[in-house]
């Protein structure tokens, strides 16, 4: 950000604490800025937008600044979790699917079968970023 020429001796920083990004500005458009510099480098690095909720609202700081806390979505909430489990169950596959947590746990004995309900759920927008883990 130091080298963009309206970010040249204002006050603009991001910091991560724990789950939370928190950037702080001088004005709204410098803080917007930022939030696009960040949706850009992010999806170059590969990371899913979808991980963090941009629609938090910007508060006064001290000293005239503004900031936005944005939190970094883990896990399913237990609405969405229900919906991939009855999409799994519909594609017919002899797979197994169960709500864990904050997670789908998705089990077969067949890894054609694995991979098609992997390929199946990627291709369906659910609204949320996906991810896959432990494949055996």
């Amino acid at each position: 950000m130091a080298n963009r020429y309206d970010f040249r001796g204002s006050i603009a920083k991001i910091t991560r604490e724990g789950e939370v990004l928190h950037l702080v500005a001088e004005d709204d458009y410098k803080l917007r800025a930022m939030a696009d510099m960040f949706r850009t480098k992010a999806t170059k690095q590969g990371i899913q937008i979808q991980f963090f909720d941009f629609s938090t609202k910007i508060d006064d700081s001290l000293g005239g600044n503004l900031k936005q806390q944005i939190p970094i979505k883990q896990g399913i909430s237990k609405e969405k979790g229900k919906e991939i489990n009855i999409f799994i169950k519909d594609l017919n596959l002899k797979v197994h699917s169960q709500i864990q947590d904050n997670k789908v746990r998705v089990a077969s004995k067949s890894k054609d079968d694995l991979q098609k309900t992997m390929k199946a759920l990627q291709g369906k927008d659910f609204g949320i970023a996906l991810q896959f883990g432990n494949y055996r």
